[in-house]
């Protein structure tokens, strides 16, 4: 069985754990769980490193439990916080909770008879009936005022620029983190619990309840990774236009790959590690090459075809691979049609955008693409000029003559033209 601490310090995946931990991984077939809240019917690349974290702990025999928190999701932690969070209803929890099972299901084995089986849980299932005067009697009591406001994520908060403060509601965040590690532990064997490193705090929380209620011999313990940042300091999964979501219809897996693929050397290098089940020999070998020869990119596409295969697919990573060489590469008019709208329209969404109405289909393409309101070509002489010396495609095909006729059947998906001037300057046409 794989040393699951040792495969997380070569991963770069490691930040802090408790003393004991790696002996007692090493020792016995550990449940373990980790949690996240189900704000968003879909998780963002932000959450990949807990994911792989646990995907990690599978693969070393242990067992790997996720739980979702929907009575803590209804109350916002402070972490990282500078205010408090919208509260979900319930339906919308538990449609958020299936949605995020069937995307950590492509990383985690929740089936078979294996005792190493993932499981998922809901903290909402032993909170909702959990009356306000039995917690605090039960559990309150055992966690004093002083050991929870030292806490950093209080401490940010209460010195922090929020006009708003700290909510009683969030500052009792921490005890119902607590409470789920000591009811994982009492009703399903739960010894450790993994999480971001901004989490240590409401982590040890709750091995501090354990050792309170159960007694100083109760073996609980936590570990955290790094929150993952790009080279530069900056946030990691953040785009101009927000997450990097692993629901493809959030983020296209054209998005997705084309994220990976343009990180940086640095990040590469240590992405690769964090984001992929690739061994150490196989990303040494391809570090090295990489190096050899930086122009080729080949730890980013390496890491970008591992990562879009595990999250969407091998048939979504070779959509994505024929979109890019349609904007970047040589590609023809059926690998083009070969596109969903949504890829499509991803693709081209930089390029510039025209509308012509579908009356006007039948028309010679000089007279349709030089008309008013398009401003492809300076004039009608220097398009001539262009489709004469094979400088303008039409969907990727070379246009053989000024005065093609435009009609229907050379629309892609029923309503765009694709026209190309040059090598890189295109513009989408879209048929109404």
């Amino acid at each position: 069985m794989k040393n699951f601490v040792e495969e997380l310090k070569w991963r770069g995946m490691l930040a802090q754990m408790m003393p004991g931990t790696e002996e007692y991984l090493q020792s016995h077939l550990v449940s373990a769980y980790l949690g996240t809240d189900p704000t968003a019917d879909s998780l963002h690349i932000g959450h990949l490193c807990g994911i792989m974290m646990l995907r990690h702990l599978q693969s070393c025999g242990h067992k790997p439990y996720l739980l979702v928190g929907g009575a803590t999701g209804m109350i916002g932690d402070p972490s990282g916080k500078s205010q408090e969070r919208n509260l979900l209803d319930s339906d919308t929890l538990y449609h958020n909770q299936e949605a995020i099972k069937n995307q950590v299901s492509k990383f985690l084995n929740f089936d078979g008879n294996e005792p190493n089986k993932a499981e998922l849980v809901n903290n909402y299932d032993w909170m909702k009936n959990y009356k306000f005067l039995d917690f605090v009697r039960d559990i309150g009591k055992h966690i004093t005022v002083n050991y929870m406001m030292a806490k950093d994520s209080v401490q940010q908060r209460l010195n922090g620029t929020a006009r708003d403060g700290l909510s009683f509601t969030e500052f009792t965040y921490q005890l119902l983190q607590g409470y789920d590690f000591l009811y994982l532990y009492q009703h399903h064997g739960v010894r450790l619990q993994l999480g971001g490193n901004d989490q240590w705090g409401n982590m040890t929380t709750g091995t501090e309840l354990i050792r309170r209620t159960l007694g100083n011999d109760a073996e609980a313990f936590c570990l955290t990774c790094p929150l993952i940042t790009k080279a530069d300091g900056k946030k990691f999964g953040k785009t101009e236009s927000g997450n990097v979501w692993l629901d493809p219809n959030r983020t296209t897996p054209y998005a997705f790959y084309q994220f990976w693929l343009n990180v940086s050397d640095d990040d590469a290098e240590r992405y690769i590690k964090i984001f992929t089940d690739l061994d150490q020999p196989t990303i040494q070998q391809l570090t090295e090459e990489h190096k050899q020869d930086p122009g080729r990119r080949i730890l980013q596409r390496r890491l970008a075809e591992e990562v879009t295969t595990m999250v969407h697919s091998k048939e979504a990573l070779d959509m994505a691979i024929t979109a890019s060489n349609i904007l970047f590469g040589k590609a023809t008019k059926d690998q083009l049609a070969s596109l969903d709208e949504t890829t499509l329209n991803d693709v081209f969404k930089d390029v510039p955008h025209y509308g012509l109405p579908k009356a006007e289909l039948g028309g010679k393409a000089i007279d349709l693409f030089c008309t008013d309101g398009f401003d492809i070509f300076p004039s009608k002489g220097e398009m001539r000029k262009l489709v004469k010396g094979g400088g303008v495609s039409l969907n990727k095909e070379k246009l053989t003559a000024f005065d093609q006729v435009i009609t229907a059947e050379d629309l892609i998906d029923g309503k765009y033209l694709l026209l190309q001037k040059g090598k890189k300057n295109y513009f989408l046409i879209t048929v109404k």
